[in-house]
């Protein structure tokens, strides 16, 4: 929420505690200023916990987005997108500051076979011609026991669904350019039927061709922007 849409909200109750005050000319005057006071210190205090929040821009030359997926029930397909972006916004003290929004282009699929790419980029799967990208945004961040979790929207094929993120924070440090560098490793599994990518065939033990549940598998190097 920004601080506009915060002020206009609270701004909209205060005219309506004003109309049942029974001395409103006065009465209403001092309780409106002291409200807009208070209204505009925490407006203060939650456009600075904002500036506070470092922002950075995932490096694509050292991250990964990965996915593996059962073929015939008995092993494993690996492969991953090479064009995607990412800004990741982090302020470890104030969570609230905190955020991630990421697109994959579904066209860069790789899996190390042209046919088997070209069937993935086509209708039966991502159709990648008319949905060329997936997209992530947050809602909100959070501190588990075990890390970080991103709780947002995932957008895929048309469909958008909400799932969490599972992160870690791997260490933040300096680069031979003297840049910040943040490391993060995130892992979460999706059921592809939940976006309509709904291909497959059934073979003759019963199992699937392609699994519908997808492990996915995120390493990320993001650069903290500087000024």
């Amino acid at each position: 929420m920004n601080l506009i849409h915060y002020l206009d909200i609270h701004i909209d109750f205060i005219k309506l505690d004003i109309k049942f005050d029974k001395n409103w000319e006065m009465e209403g005057r001092n309780s409106m200023m002291a409200k807009i006071i208070g209204i505009l210190l925490m407006g203060l205090l939650l456009t600075t916990s904002i500036a506070l929040a470092d922002t950075y821009e995932v490096d694509p030359v050292h991250s990964n987005v990965g996915f593996s997926v059962r073929h015939m029930v008995i092993s494993k397909v690996i492969g991953n997108f090479t064009e995607f972006s990412g800004t990741i916004v982090f302020d470890e003290k104030n969570l609230t500051g905190s955020s991630i929004r990421g697109a994959i282009k579904t066209a860069s699929i790789n899996t190390e076979n042209e046919k088997r790419d070209g069937h993935l980029k086509s209708a039966d799967f991502f159709d990648a011609a008319n949905h060329p990208e997936i997209n992530f945004e947050s809602r909100k961040v959070e501190k588990r026991s075990d890390g970080y979790v991103a709780i947002g929207r995932l957008t895929m094929k048309g469909v958008t669904k909400e799932i969490e993120i599972p992160f870690n924070i791997v260490g933040i440090v300096k680069n031979p350019m003297g840049k910040t560098v943040m490391g993060l490793e995130g892992h979460l599994k999706i059921n592809r039927q939940d976006y309509g990518i709904s291909w497959s065939k059934t073979l003759d033990n019963g199992g699937l061709m392609v699994s519908d549940e997808v492990e996915i598998e995120l390493n990320a190097e993001a650069v903290k922007k500087e000024g």
